[in-house]
């Protein structure tokens, strides 16, 4: 035979469980009304059968006939009574206890089988008692004559019978009415049961925990942010990831996007109120890529992909196209340049052939060396060499102006050269055929740096929104997003408490103003 085992569906255990319940409750409740009531109707009982006692005890012939020992009166009134109640027996007794009345009258000149001595005390007593006719609900009164003088007692007893037949009749309604109440108990048990059925997909209990600690371990060994927002906003579940990408506090859950995060695009494209797949968003100096489902519940699960690295290489990437590009055209610009030596030394004119050869071969190495005297930190240097290759290969002036000055001195050259690079990145785009100038200064510790272009400006409508995550006037190329250059360089000099302004250079074009407190390790003048 197999044992009964607990089920493992958590619907089943619920059904289970709260039918148990149910029908302990119910029979509880039952009993705790049908106690009181099985009590009051025995106190009833009593109190009946001793008014029965004393309106007999009251009658002068029964006094006189238990005086006289006058079984035939006494029995004859008894009797009377008896039929005129409904009572199961009213004996009357002398002062020795002897029955005068007996319902068998064979009983008749016996003493009474319970202690008559309170009656005859003058004591009036009530009782459930055990006695010939079985249990009874008594009342006892002591028997009186005119003069007060105890003769005898008088003693009536109510069936035990007719009081449970009372008790049946009322625990009818009462079991019936805890029958409704279990029946409802058990829909609304079934009820919930198939609701949690279908809330729970039918797993187990233990699939539950399992599942439990397979998601906290996937949550937080993932090298990607997660976000899960109930249906009013609220974060209901962070992990590390996220935590670390979005600088959240610790104490986050149960707290809105808005409360734990600036305004901003970053807010938005979490709360929803921007819409799109692949949204680019920028925290701190981090580039990261938000997207947002909404799950049937209401809420919504957010990913975050950190992007900052990967926006660096394909910068990195974009440069060297842009070298690759000028190399290959200063490679086809070299070989028509070796065709026109040779025709010099063919046509036997020396001295102009190595005037040109010395004109071609320090025109290049004069502009980086020129920039690396100005600009002396190596990684901004090399920059600003390579973007005036890619420009002059573009058909762009791109110059260093002749009051610029930077020591190797910085303290963090990896922002010097995004905040740079970005500009002029945005300069050169602006201005195909143009000129582009960058002014680089050091007042103390500060960092001065202008990037302007003849372009054609910005307006001055736009001057803020061009710092806004993703918002760009160009098209997007496939490999990665635009509209976050300008915002990654606010971010970076807003974090490190300096200024950045827009407005109209010499050039004619838009003309941008960083200022990087802090930036250099010594003072120097330029």
């Amino acid at each position: 035979m197999r044992r009964p085992h607990w089920p493992r569906r958590v619907f089943a255990q619920l059904l289970l469980a709260q039918t148990v319940v149910t029908v302990g409750v119910s029979a509880l409740t039952a009993g705790l009304f049908l106690a009181p009531v099985s009590r009051e109707l025995d106190r009833a009982a009593m109190q009946r059968a001793l008014a029965i006692a004393q309106v007999t005890a009251t009658d002068p012939n029964v006094a006189a006939a238990a005086a006289a020992r006058d079984s035939d009166t006494a029995q004859d009134v008894a009797e009377r009574v008896r039929r005129s109640t409904g009572a199961e027996f009213v004996v009357i007794t002398d002062t020795a206890g002897i029955r005068l009345s007996h319902t068998d009258p064979t009983r008749i000149g016996l003493r009474v089988s319970t202690d008559p001595e309170p009656a005859l005390r003058g004591e009036s007593v009530t009782a459930i008692q055990d006695g010939t006719l079985g249990r009874t609900a008594r009342g006892k009164v002591p028997l009186r004559l005119a003069d007060g003088r105890i003769v005898g007692e008088v003693s009536v007893g109510l069936s035990d019978d007719s009081i449970r037949g009372q008790l049946l009749s009322m625990a009818g309604g009462i079991l019936l009415c805890a029958g409704a109440g279990l029946v409802v108990g058990l829909a609304a048990t079934l009820v919930l049961a198939r609701r949690l059925k279908r809330r729970t997909h039918n797993i187990a209990v233990a699939d539950i925990a399992a599942l439990l600690i397979e998601r906290e371990a996937m949550l937080h060994g993932i090298r990607e942010g997660m976000l899960a927002l109930d249906a009013s906003g609220r974060i209901r579940l962070a992990n590390d990831e996220a935590l670390r990408l979005l600088a959240l506090p610790a104490d986050c859950a149960g707290r809105t996007v808005d409360e734990v995060l600036p305004p901003g695009r970053l807010a938005d494209a979490l709360t929803g109120r921007i819409e799109g797949a692949d949204l680019p968003a920028v925290r701190d100096e981090r580039v990261l890529v938000v997207n947002r489902t909404a799950p049937a519940d209401g809420g919504a699960v957010i990913t975050l992909r950190d992007r900052t690295e990967l926006e660096y290489l394909v910068r990195e990437l974009d440069h060297t196209r842009g070298l690759t590009e000028a190399l290959r055209a200063q490679d086809h610009e070299h070989a028509n340049r070796m065709h026109t030596l040779l025709g010099l030394l063919e046509l036997g004119r020396h001295d102009q052939a190595a005037a040109f050869i010395s004109e071609q071969s320090g025109s290049h190495a004069a502009l980086a060396a020129r920039i690396g005297a100005q600009v002396q930190d190596p990684h901004l240097a090399a920059l600003l060499a390579g973007k005036a290759a890619v420009a002059a290969e573009r058909g762009i002036r791109l110059t260093v102006t002749s009051d610029s000055h930077l020591p190797d001195a910085a303290v963090d050259a990896r922002t010097l050269v995004t905040v740079v690079g970005n500009l002029v990145d945005n300069a050169l785009d602006a201005v195909p055929g143009g000129a582009v100038e960058v002014r680089l200064r050091a007042v103390g510790p500060t960092v001065l740096a202008e990037v302007a272009d003849s372009g054609p400006g910005v307006p001055a409508h736009l001057r803020e929104r061009i710092f806004e995550e993703g918002w760009t006037s160009k098209g997007a190329p496939a490999h990665r997003p635009r509209g976050l250059g300008l915002a990654l360089v606010r971010r970076l000099v807003e974090r490190s408490g300096g200024r950045l302004a827009v407005g109209t250079g010499a050039l004619g074009g838009a003309r941008f103003t960083v200022e990087l407190p802090e930036a250099l390790h010594t003072v120097e003048n330029a």
